[in-house]
């Protein structure tokens, strides 16, 4: 809206019609309303309201100087005699009138009175033999007609206007039951471009694109190429897949409709296919644009899996995405952009050729990535000069983008409540365990002798992973609580990041997951409940070399099970499904049984040889309560090994979690 010099919309925006009535009319309205108050109301501030026996008594006194009667009421003066007038009086009155309360301004012998008017035939000749001045009056003509018909149809019309606006809704909502609800993203609401997006850069170049092709079309029809009909944005939880829908939104400056796989689906069948046809037709209006999915697997499962209403009007409404996006009609200039984190549960006809050509992996950032993705977050936020956001990198192998913001986030809380206007590496770093290992548990106090234990729990799972030739470096020793059930724990990143683990390498670390167990028994000739979840991850390990990776002479290189879950939201050591004969399962049980004997007996002999160190490391941990890696190798009289640089080609197997620290 325009305005003028002074800042002020012009007279004719204001006075302009902004609702079902117009302005003259409410002006209207007010007017009669201020005279109707002014002639009923105010009139009456002024007036004393007094009980008819007292009017009686002032007509006989001969007080009243003229009234009003009026159907209901009666309304007067009332004199009261001055002084002097009362001396002249020859005889004085039987009974003495009551006190003035209200009297007329400058005149305090003045007031004016109302009374209920009652029955009463010789009320007439009782005022003329008092000499009373006294008129009728008959009810305001506009009181009348305000009380008497506009009050009465402006209610009507009120409530009227009321009960159709409510059915109007009621009707709105059922003739919209079958319409899209796809939200109209303009690239100006998004603020988000593809500089915010960092650690993803490969899916960035397939999306920069489809960006391209919408803003120069003819430059790819001339030579003959065909943009794909269909982006798959698949990859785990946290790694920026809505983030990239968001940033082509903010990039491609074309039509752009948002919204979620679960909008469609309802109890009813027929809506979500109605609600397909709606999207598309609106898509097809406002050509070239994007369509944008969320979580597509709510309506895009393979079909015929499950029996049910429910599953019925899911195949419906995805028989009907399939037939919109490569049906008959051909539909020119719309592209669907859709993410997912179960794209094994997908329907085959979803992702051939024609629909969705092409699936770009959003998977965890390497490190660079990670580094790239920490400029992003700590660009707005003010940081020290000593922060070395590639050390944090580092400690934070296997962390998604959203995990990285979190722990940005929670380093600027950790600054805040110390009063700090920067945030420093320690608190980068405490805000890294914090996401990892859980919060201090500072109300948890320990006793003297579970302390000592945990210490040597926690330095026999340091020690054996010091004196393994391929285990990753120990980065901290705690015996803080932190979590739900951690008493203390011992923190171990790689200096690179790991796509590939070879068996030394597992054997290593299971030998260290079962050196907190094995320093227990030296020490305490006991021990506790606090292995169990050392055993289980170790376990589930030495399970996957033998069933999964073919390590085992015995078993040899069959795969004897199956992963369970799905393929980017399984934990980390995951479920797995046997395949294989009963006797082939005996000789895994005996396989994985003779890997951990044996890797808890090299655990043992490692403590008994560094016997001397466990107890120098626990006895400074006791004092400290908390060690970092370059203390604990300073103790036991080794170097800290070279940070080796990340790898130029990188192989896109998946290994196991790293960076998670092992708890007792």
């Amino acid at each position: 809206m325009a305005e003028d010099k002074n800042g002020q919309p012009p007279l004719k925006d204001m006075f302009r019609r902004k609702g079902p009535w117009n302005f003259p009319i409410w002006y209207l309205v007010l007017v009669f309303v201020t005279l109707w108050v002014w002639q009923s109301v105010l009139g009456q501030i002024t007036v004393r309201t007094i009980p008819y026996s007292e009017f009686k008594d002032r007509l006989r006194h001969g007080n009243i100087t003229e009234c009003v009667v009026k159907e209901e009421t009666i309304e007067g003066r009332i004199q009261l005699p001055t002084e002097a007038a009362s001396d002249a009086q020859a005889k004085p009155p039987a009974k003495p009138a009551p006190p003035i309360t209200v009297p007329v301004r400058g005149d305090p012998n003045r007031f004016f009175f109302r009374t209920v008017r009652v029955e009463d035939p010789d009320l007439v000749k009782e005022m003329e033999k008092a000499n009373v001045k006294f008129t009728g009056e008959r009810p305001s003509m506009l009181t009348q007609f305000l009380l008497s018909w506009l009050f009465p149809i402006a209610i009507m019309v009120f409530i009227w206007s009321m009960l159709s606006r409510r059915m109007g809704k009621a009707g709105e909502s059922i003739l919209s039951f079958g319409k899209s609800k796809a939200r109209l993203v303009v690239d100006k609401e998004t603020k988000v471009t593809f500089n915010d997006v960092a650690g993803c850069e490969e899916a960035k170049y397939e999306l920069h694109e489809v960006v391209d092709f919408l803003k120069n079309p003819d430059r790819y029809k001339a030579i003959g190429a065909k943009i794909p009909k269909g982006v798959l944005l698949v990859g785990p939880p946290g790694t920026g897949k809505t983030l990239l829908a968001r940033a082509v939104a903010g990039e491609a400056h074309v039509p752009f409709f948002s919204m979620s796989g679960s909008d469609f689906v309802e109890m009813f069948v027929g809506v979500g296919a109605s609600r397909v046809r709606d999207l598309f037709q609106q898509a097809k209006a406002k050509a070239p644009c994007i369509i944008f999915i969320d979580e597509l697997d709510a309506i895009g499962r393979q079909r015929g899996v499950h029996v049910g209403a429910v599953n019925d009007e899911r195949e419906q409404t995805l028989n009907q995405l399939l037939v919109e996006m490569d049906g008959f009609e051909a539909n020119a200039g719309v592209i669907l952009l859709a993410a997912t984190n179960r794209p094994d549960v997908l329907d085959r006809a979803l992702l051939r050729p024609g629909r969705f050509d092409r699936q770009v992996v959003v998977d965890a950032p390497d490190l660079e990535g990670r580094q790239a993705i920490l400029k992003v977050h700590t660009r707005n936020v003010p940081l020290d000069t000593d922060v070395d956001l590639q050390k944090v990198a580092r400690a934070t192998p296997g962390f998604s983008g959203a995990d990285l913001a979190n722990a940005v986030n929670e380093a600027a809380l950790l600054a805040a409540r110390r009063h700090a206007r920067r945030i420093g590496q320690p608190d980068l770093e405490e805000a890294v365990e914090k996401v990892v290992a859980g919060p201090e548990r500072k109300s948890r106090r320990l006793t003297d002798q579970v302390k000592r234990r945990v210490a040597f729990h926690e330095v026999g799972h340091a020690l054996v992973a010091a004196h393994s030739e391929h285990a990753d470096p120990v980065h901290k020793i705690s015996i803080i609580p932190r979590g739900r059930a951690a008493l203390g724990y011992t923190m171990q990143l790689p200096a690179e990041d790991q796509f590939l683990m070879t068996r030394s390498e597992l054997v290593d670390r299971i030998r260290g997951l079962l050196g907190g167990r094995a320093a227990e028994q030296q020490v305490f000739a006991d021990v506790t409940t606090g292995a169990e979840n050392d055993l289980e991850r170790a376990t589930a390990m030495a399970r996957q070399m033998v069933c999964l990776f073919g390590m085992s002479e015995t078993v040899g290189l069959a795969r004897v099970a199956q992963r369970q879950g799905p393929m980017f939201l399984a934990g980390g050591d995951g479920q797995f499904q046997r395949d294989c004969s009963e006797k082939t399962a005996q000789q895994i049980d005996e396989e994985v049984k003779k890997l951990l004997d044996q890797s808890y007996a090299e655990a043992n002999e490692i403590l008994s040889v560094h016997r001397d160190q466990l107890d120098l490391v626990t006895a400074e941990l006791l004092k400290q309560e908390t060690i970092d890696g370059q203390t604990f190798l300073q103790l036991i009289g080794k170097a800290p090994r070279p940070e080796a640089t990340p790898p130029v080609e990188l192989a896109p197997q998946a290994s196991g979690p790293g960076g998670i620290p092992s708890s007792i």
